[in-house]
């Protein structure tokens, strides 16, 4: 069990503007940018699984960014490459298992750079082998021995969807009868009809946190696209020496930003009220204080140590040699 550090390949998508607004995905080189409105998380979990004889039988990787490179057609996106690079180095048998960090907020386009494209087969690539080459250093640098205790416990939270006014529900009404199919301005008034029908019939929504500990790590999940300060945040009040945070988990339940997003500097289409994303603005602190609670009450378990050796007590005499000088 270990962490390799990856920095280069993904980027918090929401922007400050000289507005003091925040946008999501601004444009790369919109003069009207200051800086990003988030951070990112450049740890690479990574747990491996060991035969008896040595041998590496599969690993779970743990990193936060959306696998949104775009290379076209149905795709593993560059989570295919990561998997190559792992496998190039420990054998074509050997089974990845990857779980999405909090990533709610990062991908691989970095708006403030013009250096090139960041997407298409070339970023998937970039982004899958540079992911995949700290794995291999991982794997190839910590000890192995046996991890326990193995255990989990989860609790489920039931959270009110946030409604729409009644005076929003007409207006999105008459823009969806009257307005032009495709437009934002259409799809997010089609969003919030779509809301209202769901809450006839499902207001609450059901919101499983969940912790595995597998000895020293804890791979804490929830089924948000948790905004990555969030994950820090979890991560920051854990007593694990590894702590992994999975989204995407057991569910999907939308995005789920910081409150900072859902204020007025915030913004971006995440915070929008839609049918996919539209749970109250504590939602976030909600998943973090259970997730810190679930962990609290686990308790890591030993690191496998490296076997060491025996200091030497004689001198090496093909070592110990003076110099020839004629």
């Amino acid at each position: 069990i270990g962490s390799g550090y990856e920095d280069q390949v993904a980027f918090n998508r929401r922007l400050r503007m000289r507005n003091g607004r925040t946008y999501t995905h601004p444009g790369k080189g919109h003069p009207d940018l200051i800086e990003f409105a988030g951070p990112t998380d450049p740890e690479v979990g990574v747990i491996g699984a060991w035969n008896q004889d040595n041998s590496l039988v599969g690993c779970v990787v743990n990193y936060a960014c959306h696998g949104t490179t775009g290379p076209g057609g149905i795709s593993a996106d560059w989570i295919y490459f990561m998997e190559q690079t792992i496998r190039g180095a420990w054998g074509d048998d050997v089974i990845i298992v990857f779980l999405n960090g909090a990533c709610g907020d990062v991908t691989q386009v970095n708006n403030l750079s013009l250096d090139w494209a960041d997407m298409g087969e070339r970023s998937t690539r970039f982004v899958g082998t540079r992911v995949g080459a700290e794995v291999v250093k991982v794997l190839a640098t910590v000890p192995t021995g046996e991890a326990s205790p193995v255990t989990s416990c989860s609790r489920v939270l039931e959270i009110p969807r946030r409604r729409p006014s009644a005076s929003r529900i007409q207006n999105s009404l008459d823009i969806v009868k009257r307005g032009q199919p495709g437009s934002t301005e259409w799809l997010f008034a089609k969003e919030t009809l779509m809301l209202d029908a769901l809450l006839e019939s499902d207001p609450l929504v059901e919101v499983e946190v969940q912790a595995i500990q597998i000895g020293p790590a804890v791979l804490v999940a929830n089924p948000a696209e948790l905004f990555c300060q969030l994950g820090l945040d979890i991560k920051a009040d854990s007593q694990f020496p590894f702590t992994y945070v999975v989204e995407l988990a057991n569910g999907k339940i939308g995005y789920v930003p910081t409150e900072e997003a859902f204020g007025p500097s915030g913004g971006g289409y995440e915070t929008r009220l839609t049918s996919y994303s539209n749970l109250p603005v504590s939602a976030g602190a909600s998943i973090v204080s259970t997730s810190k609670a679930l962990i609290r009450s686990l308790q890591p378990g030993p690191a496998p140590a490296p076997p060491g050796t025996s200091a030497w007590t004689e001198e090496w005499d093909y070592g110990n040699a003076p110099p020839d000088l004629e």
